[in-house]
């Protein structure tokens, strides 16, 4: 490790501390119907909107109908995704002549791009048509990233309400989300990104010849939009298959630190206005202490861990960090950063290849999606997960001294408690579940090119990746088959709405409660202690579930390197 490195980690950090308060005053504006500096422009554009869907915005949902009205839209953009890719052939917009995209790789992409996954199990240059990648994947990633914002906002609702049986409308939300922040926010950054260079054309390709004489094709399209929206809104699809990596989607190194401030914008803003809407800030700010110090351990780890270099090459005099798999021009240090970055968010993008880095480095961008993706997390996903998690410490926090557990003024009770466990429980199910049954089944035993360990890191990252919605993968596993496109997509499903569902429940239940005034005995949940129980929490919570899964991939990987050992084929 160097001074260099964690200097250019510490700005980062600086970066998305200065964004938080500014942007969670702004998305409070808008979300508490307040009037923003773009309301003038965009207010009539809102009203049409709402005049054009039937949308009264004025009438507010119970958690069952905001949940059935989520449900729906998210059903219709998942049929028509897939339709786009089936009929992609006899579509417009389609320069490269692109097929079809067959029936498995059309759900697998479907389910991905509707539940905030982005899972590829494609290459984007050489699969999907331009009106596919615009029309269909770009726009999910509005309104899939909008769908996760508009979920952690009727979960705040419940929180800052007493004695109503609402939470918000979610077209409203969804509405306000994507109008007056998604969308601002991705014109600036495109605009951005075009001037460092990144393509926005919807030309097809160039031919060019290199200087040693070779002929080669060089594809191009409308990257920069679609690289914004995919951080902005935590996303992480690429334009092309090797994703940030691509000197199209991440030309220079300012590029790269604006792509990664991005992807914790939102997140980061959004503890922000969970405090501002609960009444008191210092609650924002203590789930931010808690996000942030998760964060900066898996950092260090990460960083450390590359940094040191493969063993096996030290034994015969090659020292240095371990660049396998990395950009030079980013280096060990900026790698490692960008992994943690993209597995602590739900966005998946990745600027090196998670596959080639040592055991623990790799190990880290698996605990964190193992954990929820609750490290700032995706847009409105990372804040709903951690405040479920908040729910279960209040719970522990009340056994240990004997009373009924409080938050913000609400009794925790049965209810919200069952609610709760239900959404932590479901992702080790998606993800161990169909890992168990892949390293048994010999045709998807075929898919992994790795032995050993390090082979069964790759399909237990692909699941947990899937189920976690964050969509990077260890590249060693050949994901488009039959059999893992379609338990992946179901692992993205569950993932996704089998979290969201319990969290609508939970503020539902909390908004129809009354205030219980503080008293002498309540856990204050704003200080030092609470962030230090609820990080102990969510790593005995997550420890006590992925431990052994851990120590048959990376764990006993990095004991055999230090061993000098290795696994030949066949084991």
């Amino acid at each position: 490790m160097t001074l260099n490195g964690w200097v250019q980690i510490l700005l980062f950090c600086a970066l998305v501390l200065a964004l938080v308060k500014p942007l969670g005053a702004y998305m409070t504006h808008i979300f508490t119907g307040g009037r923003t500096w773009l309301s003038p422009v965009l207010g009539p554009v809102e009203r049409l909107l709402y005049r054009a869907a039937g949308v009264d915005e004025r009438q507010e949902q119970r958690w069952l109908g905001y949940a059935l009205a989520m449900l729906a839209f998210n059903l219709a953009g998942f049929l028509l995704l897939y339709l786009l890719q089936r009929l992609q052939g006899s579509l417009p917009l389609n320069p490269a002549g692109m097929a079809a995209v067959p029936p498995d790789l059309a759900f697998n992409t479907a389910a991905s791009f509707v539940s905030n996954t982005n899972w590829q199990n494609y290459g984007g240059e050489t699969t999907m048509s331009h009106l596919v990648q615009m029309a269909g994947l770009t726009v999910q990633n509005f309104v899939s990233a909008a769908t996760g914002i508009a979920v952690a906002l009727a979960l705040v609702r419940g929180f800052a309400r007493a004695s109503t049986g609402t939470v918000g409308n979610f077209w409203v939300d969804m509405t306000r989300a994507t109008l007056y922040l998604l969308l601002p926010g991705s014109i600036l950054l495109t605009l951005f990104f075009v001037w460092q260079g990144m393509p926005q054309t919807l030309a097809a390709s160039v031919d060019a010849v290199t200087l040693e004489g070779a002929a080669q094709t060089i594809a191009l399209g409308p990257v920069a939009s679609q690289v914004a929206i995919k951080m902005l809104g935590t996303n992480g699809g690429g334009f092309f298959n090797a994703n940030a990596a691509h000197p199209f989607e991440n030309p220079t190194a300012l590029a790269n630190l604006v792509q990664m401030v991005a992807i914790f914008a939102i997140g980061a803003g959004l503890t922000n206005v969970f405090g501002r809407m609960v009444g008191d800030q210092r609650q924002g700010w203590a789930i931010l202490a808690a996000m942030g110090t998760l964060f900066l351990a898996g950092v260090a780890i990460a960083y450390w861990a590359e940094a040191a270099g493969n063993p096996l090459l030290a034994t015969i005099g090659v020292d240095g960090a371990n660049m396998e798999g990395k950009e030079v021009r980013f280096g060990a240090a900026l790698s490692a950063l960008f992994a943690v970055v993209t597995t602590a968010a739900s966005c998946g993008a990745v600027n090196a290849m998670h596959d080639s880095f040592m055991p623990l480095g790799g190990m880290i961008p698996l605990i964190n999606m193992q954990l929820g993706e609750i490290i700032v997390g995706g847009v409105g996903a990372g804040l709903y997960g951690m405040l479920v998690f908040v729910v279960i410490t209040v719970f522990v926090a009340g056994l240990m001294v004997g009373r009924t557990p409080e938050y913000l003024g609400k009794k925790i009770e049965a209810k919200e408690m069952k609610m709760a466990v239900l959404a932590i429980l479901c992702l080790p199910l998606a993800m161990l579940a169909p890992t168990a049954i892949s390293v048994v089944m010999p045709s998807a035993l075929a898919s992994i090119a790795n032995p050993g360990p390090h082979g069964f890191s790759e399909v237990l990252y692909a699941f947990t990746s899937a189920a976690a919605n964050n969509g990077s993968a260890f590249g060693g596993l050949s994901g488009n088959t039959p059999w893992y496109n379609m338990a992946l997509g179901g692992a993205m499903l569950m993932g996704r709405f089998l979290v969201i569902l319990p969290a609508l429940a939970i503020a539902g239940s909390l908004a129809a409660k009354r205030t219980v005034p503080a008293s002498g005995g309540t856990f204050p949940t704003h200080g030092p202690l609470f962030v230090g129980l609820l990080v102990g929490v969510i790593l005995i919570v997550g420890g006590l579930t992925f431990f052994p899964a851990l120590a048959l991939g990376p764990i006993v990987e990095h004991l055999a390197l230090l061993a000098g050992q290795t696994f030949p084929a066949g084991n």
